[in-house]
Order: structure tokens, then C-alpha cells, then sequence
């Protein structure tokens, strides 16, 4: 009896454990989809929401402004430039600390990520006491672009840099070594062979810079002087909208820094897929 008993509820035990790995995942879905609608997408469709309250006149006129296409136009230059910069820089950071070893390098490592722990707000005084007018600096750049670029670097440093090192971790160095066996001069074998393998790192971390970049306040609000039509970033323009109860304004102007940044994220998950299949 107990043999015919074990026949019979086996296949119940296997239905009710297909029940659990299906379940399990629908569950686990339905949750992450739950947790992203309410952190992510309910507040942005808010925000589209409000910046059509006026109807498209109002929202065109908005963004078309000339204080506020002038603070966009300003905000996107610079955060290219700091993204260029940052993809040489932070290459050849993530280089020096993987492949060379020196005196302190476990602190240079864990410096890097110090623009992820500090308030945002205190690096804008601490560049503001150093370069402003009353800083130690031999130079005086405080409220200029200038300005603007040092402290978006300061607050983007570690996304080129924290992308490529582990790839360069787990990149294979036969293919260097052969390469140099068979004569190639160390920047034949960086172009041709390392440089190709870290693009997608590169273009990750680049794009996620741009998008820190476009969105920055607290490092800039000081050490800019937010001067209109020269070193009034998007951010500080939204906030003074804000405060000028212009919520529909804002709105419109945050709705255009959103759509460059998801077409600039959707640009570098491209560059990436496509990185992987060549690599594969």
C-alpha cells in the first residue's frame, strides 16, 4: 500500500514543485515591476503630467526661453567636455591601478570613491574655499565655467574608472604577450587589442557620467555664482523656477534633460550588447 501511496503522490509533488518555479519568478517580477512603477515611473509620468498642464504651447515656450535654453545649451557642453575628459583620465586611472604597483595605492583606490560618500553641497564649498577668491589657489576661478567643469569632474571621477577596472581585472594577457612576442609596440597592442575590449566599459561609465553631469546641483550652486546666460547650469535654473512657483515651467525643462539622458543610456546599452556579441 505504501508503495502504490509514494506512485500516486509523486507526480503531485512534481506538479506542485513546476507550480513554485513558476510562481517564483512571476512573484518576484511582479514585485520588481511594483517597486520600479512606484519609485520611477509613477513620479516621472507626474512630472510629464505637469509639464503639459499649460497645453504644448506653454511647454514649448518654456523650454524655448532664452534664460532656460541658454542654462540647458550650457549644461549639455559642459557635460561633454567632462565626459571626454573623464574617458581619458579615468582609463588611464583604472590602468595605473590594475597593472601598476606603488607606494599607497590601496589609498588612491579608495580615494576614488570619495565623490560617491561626500555631500555634494561640501564639495562645492571645499572647491569654492581652494579656488574662489579667498582660496590658497595662485588662481582665481571661482564663478566662471571653468568653475562648473572642475566640480562636475570632481563628482563624476569614479564612473570611467570604477567600469573599466574590473574589466581589465579579468582581461586576458596572453593575447597582450603574444602580440609583443611577435613585435607590436605597446600602443599597436593597447589599439588593437586592450582598447577594443574596454569600450563598453568605457561608454557605460561615460554615459553614466553624462547623466550625473546633467543633473548636477549641490557641487555647482556655490562655486558657479549662477550667473544667467554663463554659468547657470539646468539644475540651479530649475530650482529658481521652482521658487518662482513656475512648477509647469520647471517641469518642461526637467522632461528635456530626461529624454537626453534616457537616449544617452539607451545609446550606451547599445554600445555595450553590441561590445558583448564581438567579443563573443
Amino acid at each position: 500500500m505504501s508503495a502504490r501511496a509514494d506512485a500516486v503522490a509523486l507526480p503531485r509533488r512534481r506538479r506542485r514543485r513546476r507550480g513554485l518555479r513558476v510562481a517564483g519568478p512571476a512573484i518576484g517580477g511582479a514585485l520588481a515591476t511594483a517597486y520600479l512603477s512606484l519609485i520611477v515611473l509613477i513620479p516621472l509620468a507626474a512630472v510629464v503630467a505637469e509639464s503639459t498642464a499649460g497645453g504644448p504651447s506653454a511647454f514649448w515656450e518654456a523650454v524655448t526661453s532664452a534664460q532656460a535654453f541658454a542654462a540647458m545649451r550650457f549644461t549639455v557642453i559642459v557635460s561633454v567636455v567632462v565626459v571626454a575628459v573623464n574617458i581619458v583620465t579615468g582609463t588611464l586611472i583604472a590602468w595605473v591601478l590594475v597593472r601598476d604597483e606603488f607606494p599607497g595605492k590601496r589609498f588612491v583606490n579608495a580615494l576614488i570613491d570619495l565623490p560617491f560618500a561626500l555631500p555634494t553641497i561640501v564639495a562645492g564649498l571645499v572647491l569654492l574655499a581652494l579656488y574662489g577668491p579667498k582660496g590658497p589657489a595662485p588662481f582665481d576661478i571661482g564663478f566662471t565655467r571653468a568653475a562648473v567643469v572642475l566640480a562636475l569632474l570632481f563628482v563624476t571621477l569614479p564612473f570611467v574608472v570604477r567600469s573599466v577596472q574590473p574589466v581589465l581585472m579579468e582581461l586576458d594577457r596572453e593575447m597582450e604577450e603574444a602580440a609583443t612576442s611577435l613585435g607590436a609596440r605597446p600602443r599597436t597592442v593597447f589599439a588593437r587589442i586592450v582598447l577594443p575590449n574596454l569600450m563598453p566599459a568605457i561608454a557605460a561609465g561615460a554615459g553614466l557620467a553624462f547623466a550625473r553631469a546633467l543633473g548636477e546641483f549641490g557641487s555647482v550652486v556655490l562655486i558657479s555664482g549662477n550667473i544667467p546666460f554663463k554659468t547657470e547650469v539646468a539644475a540651479v535654473f530649475l530650482f529658481g523656477q521652482i521658487e518662482s512657483d513656475n512648477t509647469a515651467g520647471a517641469a518642461a525643462v526637467s522632461v528635456v534633460l530626461l529624454v537626453l539622458s534616457f537616449l544617452l543610456l539607451l545609446f550606451v546599452s547599445w554600445v555595450s550588447t553590441r561590445g558583448l556579441r564581438r567579443a563573443q
